[in-house]
């Protein structure tokens, strides 16, 4: 079985599109930390935000930008899972939830993409709702969906277009998070069988 589920893995990855290569991802990162550094990177300043990362997809994203950034910090995870009807929402379940206290504090909620948006928006409902003073929505990628979403993340690295795409922490069927550039897999090798 587990032979099957390697070739299965391998036969994805033959057939699909590298779109962003690993200098590009690199870069989309580095423009990200810029962007947190020039507003948090303030001389004299005393407030220091809490890092959020949303597992397991932001964990390659996340452990490249925080040594990038120049500012202290506090860093947490969680977790939420998405059960149910996927068109129709779903329950969103945390898993974990964050172990830091977060009233009154600046929150950086950093995820791998933001697609249909549904998950990250209650994420930022509810750190808002536990006291939070402000929560900034950082991902990796955007999705164009082509239509308007449940949340605008504030900071992006960059723009993806509609199609399945895999790498830098975005998986295939659990596969593929570890790669450093970004390919787009064909949607006919999504219906065979995982």
């Amino acid at each position: 079985m587990h032979e099957f589920h390697h070739e299965r893995a391998r036969a994805l990855l033959a057939n699909a599109t590298q779109i962003v290569d690993p200098q590009q991802v690199q870069d989309a990162v580095k423009r990200v930390a810029d962007r947190l550094n020039a507003r948090f990177d303030l001389e004299g300043a005393t407030e220091f935000p809490l890092v959020l990362g949303v597992m397991g997809g932001a964990v390659v994203f996340t452990g490249n930008l925080l040594p990038q950034l120049s500012f202290p910090l506090d860093f947490d995870y969680i977790h939420v899972s998405r059960y149910g009807d996927e068109d129709r929402g779903g329950e969103i379940v945390w898993k974990v939830i964050p172990r830091q206290n977060v009233v009154g504090r600046k929150i950086v909620v950093v995820d791998d993409i933001l697609d249909e948006g549904e998950t990250l928006a209650h994420v930022k409902q509810r750190l808002l709702d536990m006291g939070a003073a402000e929560v900034i929505v950082v991902v990796f990628a955007d999705k164009d969906l082509g239509r308007a979403k449940p949340i605008q993340a504030d900071l992006v690295g960059l723009s993806l277009p509609n199609k399945f795409v895999v790498g830098f922490g975005m998986d295939v069927y659990g596969y593929w998070r570890n790669l450093p550039g970004l390919w787009t897999i064909r949607p006919e090798d999504l219906k065979q069988p995982a």
